[in-house]
């Protein structure tokens, strides 16, 4: 077993699952989860994402685990106290209104009376829905209802809360508005784990995330870290591609439609000379700037089959 982590919010060193008929749903996960950060999870369906967040709140019983949440071993049921967890696919009684909701999620967490109602209260301002408390769920757009989902995931003041999929279905600019609440999350010192397939959504707000691939983390880190490698500068202008590129460690590339040249894991300093000859020859410079692949990118490379160029199979191997 694994000694208590003060340092990291979770700390997994082996979880696996396997279901019924020998599906290997997780595969020796080992994650860690800083305090205070918004750690995303990423992966194709039939990764293991939700099976994994199902372990960690105790919803799904695992084959084998080995790690710690807030601390304490996973678990540990009065841990389950101190976090916060939204769904995928949650459903609310379309006759409550949104303040009662979040009261009744209060209720059920043991938060007593009188705080739980200043908590929703807080909560509601905190998502946008104080206008929109006291009308019928059933009113509600689906971006709305998540922000009621996240608002009921916070009322016991969670130091940990679990998203499963809390941007699924949601418009741009309700995906927007659910950012921002996250950041909101975060600035109070709550640790978010955002379990998601939307790449843009995770680059935008997480410090860390992790890849996972039929059933196992394929990698994680911060996204410089992910990235690191395909840092390049990129000098983009008119005019063909000198002959002399390669001699210099250049990579033809078109960039809007103008002629580029990367230079990777080069300096902006080594690149003058450069800059330098191709004004020499003639040609006009639109840009030069530190360039790297978008998260996207890193993701793809890890779920595509080499062999086939297609995303990898979900079977027997995969999770669910």
């Amino acid at each position: 077993m694994v000694e208590a982590d003060a340092s990291h919010a979770l700390h997994l060193t082996l979880v696996d699952k396997i279901y019924a008929g020998g599906v290997h749903a997780l595969r020796s996960i080992a994650m860690r989860v800083s305090k205070g950060e918004i750690f995303g999870l990423l992966g194709p369906n039939g990764a293991g994402k939700s099976t994994l967040v199902k372990v960690v709140t105790t919803i799904v019983r695992p084959t084998r685990v080995e790690g710690t949440v807030l601390g304490h071993p996973v678990g540990h049921i009065p841990t389950l106290g101190r976090i916060g967890y939204l769904p995928e696919h949650h459903r609310f009684p379309a006759y409550l209104t949104g303040r009662q909701c979040v009261e009744f999620f209060g209720a059920m967490t043991g938060v007593e009376k009188r705080q739980r109602r200043r908590r929703a209260n807080e909560l509601l301002d905190t998502v946008g829905m104080l206008v929109w408390a006291d009308k019928r769920i059933g009113s509600y757009s689906k971006g709305m209802q998540q922000r009621i989902g996240i608002a009921s995931a916070m009322v016991n003041d969670p130091e940990l809360v679990i998203l499963d999929e809390p941007t699924d279905g949601v418009d741009p600019v309700g995906r927007r508005e659910i950012r921002d609440v996250l950041l909101q999350i975060r600035a109070r010192g709550t640790t978010v784990f955002l379990n998601s397939h939307l790449l843009s959504e995770i680059e935008l707000v997480c410090d860390r995330v992790a890849i996972m691939v039929q059933g196992r983390v394929a990698k994680q880190g911060s996204i410089e870290e992910l990235t690191r490698d395909s840092h390049c500068m990129r000098v983009v202008f008119s005019g063909a591609s000198p002959a002399w590129a390669a001699e210099v460690g250049g990579v033809a590339a078109m960039d809007r439609g103008f002629h580029a040249l990367d230079f990777p894991k080069a300096s902006s300093e080594s690149v003058q000379p450069i800059l330098d000859r191709l004004r020499s020859e003639g040609r006009t410079l639109h840009s030069f700037a530190e360039t790297r692949e978008s998260l996207e990118a890193v993701f793809m490379r890890e779920v595509t089959d080499p062999t086939s160029g297609r995303a990898r199979p979900i079977g027997a191997e995969a999770g669910r």
